[in-house]
């Protein structure tokens, strides 16, 4: 994904759930199903983005990824929460619906 498109995404969506991941780690990869959940409980009230730090150097050193899974959310644009590693449902949901 392009640095633009992917500006785009995060500013012109309400929420957005960006999952900063990689394809060997064993925390990301249960973090897929717990994704899909999240997505169906909430809709349309919003949107995740999955990017590969692999794949996506330039965006994870922007945004300063360290380890993976890292989780943030954006609103309108602006990061409003934060969080390495993998993390429950019921956790996820919590912090999204806060704000």
């Amino acid at each position: 994904m392009e640095k633009e498109s992917f500006r785009h995404l995060i500013e012109t969506s309400d929420l957005v759930l960006v999952d900063f991941y990689a394809t060997w780690c064993g925390p990301c990869k249960a973090m897929h199903p717990i994704l899909e959940e999240l997505k169906r409980k909430l809709g349309d009230r919003i949107r995740i983005a999955k990017i590969d730090v692999d794949k996506q150097q330039h965006l994870a050193a922007y945004y300063q990824i360290q380890s993976v899974p890292t989780l943030i959310l954006f609103k309108k644009g602006t990061i409003k929460w934060r969080q390495s590693g993998a993390m429950p449902l019921h956790e996820l949901l919590h912090r999204i619906e806060s704000m």
